[in-house]
Order: C-alpha cells, then sequence, then structure tokens
C-alpha cells in the first residue's frame, strides 16, 4: 500500500471548487477509485463530476490526513522524519 495525493476539481454546492485529498491505496487507479467513492458519498457528487488534475505518490509523512498517517504509524515512527518533501 502507498500514500497518494489526488488534486482536481468537483462541484461543492453551487461552485465548482479545487480539492486535495491523501488516500491510502495499492496503485493510482485504486486511489483514484477511492476518491470517487469518498466524495460521492460525502457531498452526493457524480463520478463525471469530479476532475482528477493530478494524481501523485507522497511519502507518508507528508500528508496531514488521519487515515494515512494512521495507516503508516509504524513506519513513521521508525524514520523519525516528518519532513514534506514528496517522491
Amino acid at each position: 500500500m502507498q500514500a497518494y495525493r489526488i488534486e482536481g476539481n468537483a462541484p461543492f454546492g453551487k461552485q465548482t471548487q479545487k480539492f486535495s485529498q491523501d488516500v491510502v491505496a495499492s496503485n493510482e487507479d485504486d486511489a483514484k477509485h477511492r476518491i470517487y467513492s469518498i466524495l460521492g458519498s460525502r457531498h452526493r457528487i457524480n463520478r463525471r463530476q469530479i476532475t482528477i488534475e493530478s494524481c501523485k505518490k507522497i511519502k507518508p509523512s507528508s500528508s496531514q490526513d488521519p487515515h494515512v498517517i494512521h495507516h503508516f504509524r509504524e513506519q513513521i515512527a521508525a524514520s523519525g522524519n516528518t519532513s514534506s518533501e514528496e517522491e
């Protein structure tokens, strides 16, 4: 499993806004699927309304998302590194 940062645009209310979300997934396609699922369930947005602009693999220590931190907690603690550099 890897940490990914997905960035894109989606309609939230009457406006289209940019979003950035960190997820834990096995590959890029799985990460995109998780974003579609998360945004669809939280905001009732159809998959065709979501535009994904980028999908990057990131270091887990650079994420602020609680799910990513929890999944990689042992790796982050062992490295002792809290840098925000991307791979």
